[in-house]
């Protein structure tokens, strides 16, 4: 009973992480009541994972990273890197090293964001077209990860578990020298194909890239209007469902604040529905003075256009505009948004921003050098840095070195080092307290510290068991070499659906059950599990590739034409050289 219990939970786990239906640190909280009534686990096995040394490791670095974002350092470390090569294709080839080498040390979506500006501002130099050059550079990141224990939170989950297994935690670059054949060979890969498998989509004109001509229209109060004297956000037509984005009073441009009030002759660009512009031209005291607008119109002498990529660790995420009150804290106008499957450009306020989504906002010149200094969004295709704090960055970068030195040579252990780290980051003023819990990445702390209890469910109720002899009945006669392929194209499909972490540990005790039944090497089967999961770059549902999506005006298929070859490619070489590297 236990094990159909078990069982169950697990498929339904699967389905639920799939279909992000819903939040997945509340499947796994769900879960793991589910299993403590039932008496599968105790209260104490429950919540084991999330006092392991792994979890302190994964915390302390998203610290640590956003400490070395947040002071400037990698924005101007990046920037004036991919600023050094001139050539298209060297240039490709040397963004996705500088991305991968990054990628190894720190957070995958962290890089991804960080490199994703001052790369399409080099492609606009180059006369290249991002999406050339994006698609690499997520992957690089990817893949950069395989090459140390701490380049993916799956690498860190891993070790964790085969440690409570009674394995040998991962030292810290027993993974290196595979990891990086697998970031050269995706680097020559795409250097080999990228000018026919990657899509060559021109950027075009804010216009045509977020189709938003359609809703922009001035119009002119007249000195009859009853609107003269108003307040502009609680006027009568800010209540129509108007968005005055601009008022042009007497030759001079300004974006209204929460004080203006409307006077007479004043030309307003507003942004509204074709419908809405309908009823305005049959408002007597209203005149329409252009239909539509060009991209050029709208953004002239000091106001200009920007687009703003929203990053991990972002205040907005899971926010809308109106209640982040977008337009009051940072001075901007929003017109238009791209989100990974398209393009939003109507009624924006009320949706709930994400990881990757791509804001075309409008302001002066001044407040978007102001805002350059966010924590919330990285400005896209623009060289210039983040305000540099260099003493505190270096400092960070510096302490960081020590811990990993400290940790490899084992003078104390990885978590100690890191949470040292982190500390000491915190008190030199790097990055203030309330940050880092805005930093730290609850959700995906929840699910590998409940997913490895859930590990533990299926050893104590039989589930693992039972699962392994059913796969070395149906397998087991083509030996363990191939026993282990199964389960690594099995962890590639699961990945595409889910997190790498989540499809890793949901296999992880399967595969080691099954193991040592046939009497392999149940830490090559992990290690091949957990790298399999990081050469799935087949669907863009990874946020390094989630990230990219819009800037790169990608479609899914971009994804699959360039991803699936890639990785059928590295998982012949997973099955090459892991054997080499950790005999079955």
């Amino acid at each position: 009973m236990e094990i159909a219990l078990v069982i169950g939970l697990l498929i339904i786990a699967i389905i639920l992480f799939a279909t992000e239906k819903y939040s997945v640190d509340v499947v796994t909280i769900g879960l793991l009541l589910v299993l403590t009534l039932a008496g599968t686990i105790t209260p104490q096995e429950a919540f084991a994972g999330f006092s392991s040394d792994f979890i302190i490791i994964l915390a302390s670095i998203f610290v640590i990273s956003g400490a070395l974002s947040e002071t400037g350092l990698l924005d101007k470390v990046g920037s004036q890197l991919i600023k050094v090569v001139k050539s298209k294709t060297l240039f490709v080839g040397y963004t996705m090293f500088i991305t991968g080498f990054l990628s190894a040390f720190m957070n995958n979506t962290t890089v991804t964001a960080l490199v994703t500006g001052p790369v399409i501002g080099m492609c606009r130099k180059l006369s290249l077209s991002p999406s050339k050059v994006l698609i690499p550079v997520a992957f690089a990141s990817i893949l950069g990860g395989t090459c140390t224990l701490i380049g993916t939170s799956t690498n860190v989950a891993v070790s964790g578990y085969i440690a409570e297994q009674g394995m040998e935690a991962l030292h810290f670059f027993e993974i290196f020298l595979i990891g990086m054949v697998f970031l050269a060979t995706g680097i020559i890969f795409i250097l080999l194909f990228y000018k026919k498998l990657l899509p060559d989509y021109s950027e075009g004109g804010y216009n045509e890239r977020y189709d938003i001509a359609q809703y922009l229209s001035e119009i002119v109060i007249s000195e009859k209007s009853p609107l003269v004297g108003q307040v502009v956000f609680q006027s009568d037509l800010a209540k129509r469902d108007v968005r005055i984005l601009k008022i042009i009073r007497k030759k001079e441009d300004f974006i209204p604040n929460s004080l203006t009030t409307f006077q007479a002759k004043d030309i307003l660009l507003v942004e509204c529905s074709v419908d809405e512009l309908i009823r305005i031209k049959e408002t007597p005291e209203l005149h329409v003075f252009s239909d539509t607008i060009k991209g050029t119109e709208i953004a002239h002498e000091n106001i200009v256009m920007a687009e703003l990529l929203i990053t991990p660790g972002s205040g907005l995420i899971n926010r809308s505009l109106k209640e982040a009150r977008f337009r009051q804290n940072y001075n901007l106008v929003a017109l238009a948004m791209q989100r990974f499957g398209g393009t939003v450009s109507q009624k924006i306020g009320g949706l709930k921003l994400k990881i990757g989504d791509t804001l075309l906002v409008q302001g002066t010149q001044e407040d978007i050098d102001t805002n350059r200094n966010s924590n919330d969004f990285s400005i896209v295709g623009d060289f210039k840095v983040n305000m540099f704090k260099e003493r505190k960055g270096i400092f960070t970068a510096i302490i960081f070195l020590v811990a990993i030195i400290a940790g490899t040579l084992e003078l104390a252990p990885l978590s100690i080092t890191f949470m040292a780290a982190a500390l000491m980051t915190v008190l030199s003023g790097a990055i203030n307290i309330e940050r880092v819990y805005q930093l730290i990445n609850w959700k995906l702390l929840i699910l590998i510290g409940g997913m490895t209890a859930f590990g533990t469910a299926m050893e104590n109720s039989g589930a693992s068991q039972y699962l392994a002899e059913l796969i070395v009945q149906l397998l087991g006669d083509f030996g363990p070499y191939y026993v282990m392929a199964g389960f690594v194209i099995l962890v590639i499909l699961l990945t595409q659906p889910m997190s790498n972490a989540a499809a890793a540990l949901v296999l992880l005790p399967v595969a080691i059950q099954t193991a040592e039944i046939l009497g392999a090497n149940p830490r090559t089967f992990a290690i091949a599990i957990m790298l399999g999961a990081s050469v799935s770059l087949i669907a863009p549902f990874e946020p390094s590739c989630i990230l990219v999506f819009a800037p790169g005006k990608y479609k899914f298929k971009d994804f699959i034409k360039v991803g699936l070859p890639l990785t059928i490619i590295l998982f012949v070489l997973l099955m090459l050289l892991v054997p080499v590297f950790w005999p079955l």
